[in-house]
């Protein structure tokens, strides 16, 4: 779509790799990183052209509108994190299952002794999935709690359409990470038994045998061993 009704050349694009173009006289940049959880692009450019893409795209009634509620609900499904819920200053993204994109022994940068010296003392919080067994829908900010005590915080939490299933993204105790540990979410004043699942409650719809596919599901596993 964005190539035949844009007339961008995006196809030789790699999943999170981007390039610029020369557009009308302008310069753009297109990038394969969807935040949907499906493939998709973003385009950057100024706002004369991102209007111009927006009405083209509109009047072909071969794409949907959403709103940014809509866009949390989804990328929030695959685990792909949201600054100030799954990353910010008080959450590293070795904490945050990033560890994929962080080059220790790079050139000097800012917090590189801090994460050096947090992987090499193991990690005590980690970003993980919760399944509720009921429906209840758990927010931002809701305790996490074992046997009373609490261990972490909800991040991100929705009833997930896709999977019709309250789920969320919690920073917890490092302790409890492992998958199906038994936990309880506090809401309001009761509290939902729950238990400890993968981030990604859903599973993308890319082609199978695509590489994009194959690229996508070697991320997914470097990003759960790290």
């Amino acid at each position: 779509v964005v190539q035949r009704l844009l007339g961008l050349e995006v196809s030789d694009l790699a999943f999170y790799t981007f390039k610029e173009l020369e557009v009308d006289g302008e310069t753009i940049i297109a990038s394969r990183t969807g935040y949907t959880g499906e493939d998709g692009f973003e385009l950057y450019g100024s706002h004369a052209y991102i209007n111009k893409v927006w009405d083209v795209l509109m009047a072909s009634g071969e794409v949907l509108p959403c709103g940014l509620g809509c866009r949390d609900t989804l990328r929030f499904e695959v685990a792909l994190p949201l600054y100030g819920h799954e990353l910010s200053d008080d959450i590293t993204p070795l904490e945050a299952g990033l560890g994929i994109f962080v080059k220790l022994d790079k050139e000097e940068f800012i917090g590189q002794s801090a994460l050096i010296e947090q992987k090499s003392a193991g990690l005590k919080k980690k970003i993980v999935g919760i399944e509720l067994l009921d429906r209840a829908i758990p927010r931002a900010g809701y305790p996490i709690e074992v046997d009373g005590v609490e261990i972490g915080t909800v991040t991100t939490g929705y009833h997930c359409l896709s999977v019709d299933k309250s789920v969320c993204m919690a920073l917890i105790d490092a302790r409890y990470s492992a998958l199906e540990t038994p936990v309880e979410i506090r809401i309001r004043k009761k509290t939902f038994a729950g238990k400890v699942v993968k981030k990604k409650f859903y599973q993308k719809l890319m082609h199978p045998e695509s590489d994009l596919w194959v690229l996508a599901e070697k991320l997914q596993h470097w990003t759960l061993k790290s």
